[in-house]
């Protein structure tokens, strides 16, 4: 696709994981120039800046806290001068299935601390080097799930998290990125069950997947490019430059989840 990207400065958090990897190459690939974050996982954030033609630089931060969100900002305006687009997709996913009655006050809290909070503090960071350099567009595409869209049992912390990104804020940093760009546009995809490292325990299962396949149309796992071809699709402004406040499902088709299996019993 001709995105128009070319020269643009991107900013991808957790780009070090599965989707953001694919992410960052797509943006690439559209001759975008990248701000690629990662927390802990240096071997893989390394080697993909290596594959990466276009101008890059790679930054920590653990974006819970916002002096680190701040200075990734800081660390990109110094490197590129401004950054155009910012991709939220850093998070966390736990595998362990916990019913809300059993989940600890903690387990909550580092949830929506990793996958809430961040993206709180890296919007906030990124509207703030907005309002330091006003241009006339800019982008914001958050990384929701479909856990935000239909839940996700034995997983609330992650599916509330999620739909505070794909709800709380993209309907509301949609109005407020006008006033310091005024064709400035903020959209969420929310990928179902897709094909990454995070999630590579729970795919490997055969049960799993039949399972949380079975109310998808296409009736399979998506890979990370699927996803990472719609952010491209909403960061550009050749593309749907008149799409602002949409949540986007990249999920097969996905309708949600089986709840009985079998027949109804007395």
């Amino acid at each position: 696709m001709n995105a128009k990207l070319a020269g643009k400065c991107a900013l991808v958090t957790g780009a070090s994981g599965g989707i953001g990897q694919a992410v960052a190459q797509a943006l690439a690939a559209e001759g975008a120039r990248l701000v690629l974050h990662y927390n802990s996982n240096k071997r893989a954030i390394r080697a993909l800046a290596k594959k990466i033609a276009t101008p890059n630089i790679v930054v920590q931060a653990d974006l819970r806290s916002e002096e680190a969100a701040e200075a990734m900002l800081a660390a990109a305006e110094a490197a590129f001068g401004q950054v155009d687009l910012l991709v939220v997709n850093a998070g966390i996913w736990l595998a362990e299935s916990v019913p809300l009655h059993e989940m600890s006050l903690a387990q909550w809290e580092e949830t929506l601390a990793a996958d809430l909070t961040s993206a709180f503090l890296t919007c906030r960071a990124f509207l703030q080097h907005l309002a330091r350099k006003p241009r006339e567009s800019a982008g914001i595409v958050l990384v929701g799930s479909t856990a935000a869209l239909f839940g996700e049992a034995g997983h609330a912390d992650y599916a509330a998290a999620k739909a505070g990104m794909a709800y709380g804020l993209t309907l509301s940093l949609k109005n407020e990125i006008v006033l310091l760009a005024p064709k400035g546009r903020v959209n969420c995809v929310c990928p179902g069950w897709t094909l990454t490292p995070m999630t590579e325990q729970s795919c490997g299962d055969g049960q799993i997947v039949d399972r949380v396949t079975a109310t998808m149309p296409l009736r399979k796992l998506a890979r990370p490019e699927d996803v990472a071809a719609a952010i491209v699709f909403l960061a550009s402004d050749a593309l749907s430059g008149h799409i602002s406040g949409a949540i986007l499902p990249v999920s097969g088709g996905m309708e949600g989840r089986l709840l009985h299996v079998g027949p109804v019993t007395e």
